[in-house]
């Protein structure tokens, strides 16, 4: 091989080596998921798994514009929402997305979803990220299904109906398995005190997935410690998931949580297994959040 060969193979092999290059499972959803949902979910790891065929870490992970929630648009956030957008329109419903915002499709039922929770996971290859998406007729959601992009795990739930799965039911934060998201400037000190309090403490950067955690009973709960990061995606499918399973959903500073399309909108929320542990959560965050 020449000089020349050489070279083009090495920048191919370099180019292969950035890919995230093992498959994305096509989601195993219940029969009861409704089919817009379910479509929706589909498409997300369809357009998922061809993102990462396609291109590779850094290019997933530019920014490529400035989404409709504030906050920058990832390529693969772009990716995977086009897809979501085409099976929106293909089933004649409305969507609610971070990126895009609202889109009027003419119909009664809105599905709002958190295209890729967990953006950064998902461009960098760690295997952390998920589908979540919650369908409301007239505004009020009827139904819940959250999905792991890397497994093909799926979490379904009906509002107002048990769910299989359930929470641990653990009531106290001494001893506690927390999941939180990372501290934050202002903070610190509230994330330290309620980390010292729990007796295990994980950071996964991924908060609709970690919500289903929590409604499955596999950690106890998940904490934004009062920085207001969360916008309605982030925690629509658990406003419908995690009390199907027995826990509950609030907001650190007593906000309603409601669906809601302006989304410049925060929350800090709070996902537990049962009621007592939210409240001693929120209190112990209320200490010095501001």
């Amino acid at each position: 091989m020449g000089a020349a060969g050489y070279g083009a193979q090495v920048a191919a092999d370099e180019h292969v080596s950035t890919l995230i290059d093992w498959p994305v499972p096509e989601p195993a959803l219940p029969e009861a998921v409704h089919p817009a949902l379910a479509d929706a979910a589909r498409a997300a790891s369809t357009a998922y798994g061809l993102a990462r065929h396609r291109h590779t870490r850094v290019e997933l992970a530019a920014e490529v514009a400035m989404g409709a929630d504030g906050t920058p648009t990832m390529l693969v956030d772009r990716l995977v929402e086009d897809a979501i957008a085409e099976s929106a329109h293909r089933n004649g419903v409305n969507l609610l997305s971070e990126e895009t915002g609202f889109v009027d499709n003419g119909s009664a039922m809105t599905l709002v979803v958190d295209p890729v929770d967990g953006s950064a996971n998902a461009a960098s290859g760690v295997p952390l990220s998920c589908f979540a998406g919650v369908l409301a007729v007239d505004g009020v959601p009827t139904e819940a299904l959250t999905t792991w992009l890397d497994t093909g795990r799926a979490w379904h739930a009906l509002a107002g109906q048990p769910t299989p799965f359930r929470t641990s039911g653990r009531t106290e934060l001494d001893g506690a398995a927390v999941s939180l998201l990372r501290p934050k400037p202002n903070t610190v000190e509230v994330w330290q005190r309620v980390a010292l309090r729990a007796g295990r403490v994980r950071v996964l950067s991924t908060t609709c997935l970690e919500a289903v955690l929590v409604a499955e009973g596999s950690i106890d709960a998940f904490a934004d410690v009062g920085s207001r990061a969360h916008r309605i995606m982030d925690l629509a499918a658990a406003m419908v998931t995690v009390p199907a399973a027995g826990g509950v959903v609030l907001d650190a500073h007593g906000d309603p949580l409601e669906l809601d399309h302006d989304l410049n909108r925060r929350w800090s929320g709070v996902v537990a297994a049962s009621r007592e542990l939210a409240e001693e959560l929120i209190e112990e965050i209320g200490t010095t959040a501001g």
